[in-house]
């Protein structure tokens, strides 16, 4: 098969045998699949989280070690514990006790990437057994030979090149032959150490394991029909956009869009690979397909909304008719690896915006910035970004955002970078009424 589909299942998706079972209907009835990608089992990552942490007494271990227990329990109970597949399972569980003793001991990086991994290489065994009873070969694969990564364990870049020549040697053969269950979200370094891709991860991994094997398809499975035009728990009104091109999703995925991680799509335009984004629940109801180019281009297509937005202000008079100042501050940002979005300047001041940057933004970092100018933090706030088309270029989209916002304190605007993004800070406390008018005014049915 010179073009197969990649399938990634996410973690409510195989969060037990039902929906594992959903899943592989989806495979059977999609014979060009032969690569699965999956999550862990809902609830199984932050189970392994927790007790990679070492913050827990030995008591608390055991009730977190039960409770994940039970979810794989219930599986194997579904398969009629099968007994290699119940001792296998059985000695990860145990493998997962002895790191997290070492964990409460001398927590570390690496040994909470080994521990979190567990999750995957449990719910890929589990799958494969399941496909298996139900008539579908299939061979578990595991992603470590062929996802290269960095040793920056919680969040390892993946090595593109080694990934390609990887996959060609090793997967790519298998998937030639038969259906392939692995894992997302998880690599390994160079000297062999589980690394993870961090949260979200599982999308990327897909992303980049087709492109490495030149796919048809991309097919993101996960708990809602497609991409809507905001989030429908915010907006009743929301509704499944069929079709989107890949600037819009990246621009939707980088600003708050819950349904796919921002890095998913890199891979996928660089080698003009569609994604689908489906929910594994009900398959009929299809879901949102991700192109190069849409036909259609509508001014306003959908909001996005990320909370837990932190804005900086600096000030100096020495920024006035001078030079170096702009590169001093972001490269103090840079060595601290803390990432910025929206910026604003003026003559003597700049404003920055940081997502989740209260956890980033320790002392070291503020005394560190506070040696260059005046520096003012502003917590409580959230992104609100309208995405759409050619929006710089046409005239009276402010006004139609601004009227709708008539009485809301709007604190920062970033228009004009991009044609697909309009982008402002709100307070935190308003920003669900604030996408609730915008779909309103901008985005009706």
């Amino acid at each position: 098969m010179n073009q197969p589909v990649v399938a990634k299942f996410g973690g409510t998706s195989v969060a037990d045998a039902d929906a594992m079972s959903r899943c592989a209907a989806i495979l059977e009835q999609h014979p060009a699949t032969r690569l699965a990608v999956l999550s862990a089992s809902s609830g199984v990552t932050n189970l392994l989280v927790a007790l990679a942490s070492g913050e827990h007494n030995p008591s608390q271990r055991a009730e977190l070690l039960q409770q994940l227990a039970a979810i794989q329990h219930g599986i194997l109970d579904s398969l009629e514990r099968p007994e290699m597949l119940t001792r296998h399972i059985e000695e990860i569980l145990n493998h997962i006790k002895e790191l997290a003793d070492s964990a409460a001991i001398s927590p570390s990086k690496p040994l909470h990437d080994e521990i979190v991994a567990q999750g995957e290489l449990m719910s890929t065994r589990l799958f494969v057994e399941l496909l298996r009873r139900r008539g579908t070969p299939a061979v578990w694969f595991d992603v470590r030979k062929v996802m290269r990564t960095d040793d920056r364990f919680n969040r390892a870049t993946p090595d593109l090149a080694a990934l390609a020549n990887a996959v060609t040697e090793e997967l790519k053969p298998l998937c030639d032959r038969q259906l392939v269950v692995t894992q997302g979200f998880i690599g390994a370094a160079n000297d062999g150490r589980t690394t993870t891709l961090g949260r979200g991860g599982s999308d990327f991994s897909a992303a980049l394991l087709g492109e490495a094997l030149g796919a048809a398809a991309v097919e993101i499975w996960t708990d809602v029909p497609g991409i809507y035009t905001t989030d429908p728990r915010l907006v009743n009104e929301a509704r499944a956009i069929p079709e989107i091109s890949f600037s819009e999703a990246s621009e939707m995925a980088t600003f708050g869009a819950k349904v796919l991680h921002p890095a998913t799509l890199q891979p996928a335009v660089r080698r003009q690979i569609p994604v689908f984004v489906g929910s594994s629940k009900a398959p009929e109801a299809g879901g949102t397909w991700i192109r190069n180019s849409t036909p259609s281009q509508p001014l306003f297509r959908a909001l996005a909304l990320r909370r837990n937005q932190v804005l900086l202000t600096l000030t100096s008079q020495s920024m006035f008719q001078a030079h170096g100042f702009l590169a001093e501050v972001f490269g103090i940002l840079a060595r601290h690896k803390i990432s910025v979005d929206l910026i604003s300047t003026s003559e003597i001041s700049v404003s920055l915006t940081l997502d989740s940057g209260a956890e980033l933004l320790t002392q070291e970092v503020q005394d560190e910035l506070a040696r260059h100018c005046h520096l003012k933090v502003e917590k409580g706030l959230a992104l609100v970004a309208l995405i759409g088309n050619r929006m710089s270029e046409s005239g009276g989209t402010a006004t139609r955002v601004f009227q709708a916002l008539a009485d809301v304190n709007i604190r920062m605007i970033c228009y004009g970078a991009s044609p697909h993004n309009f982008c402002f800070l709100v307070a935190e406390d308003v920003a669900g009424q604030v996408i609730a008018d915008l779909h309103r005014e901008l985005l009706p049915a």
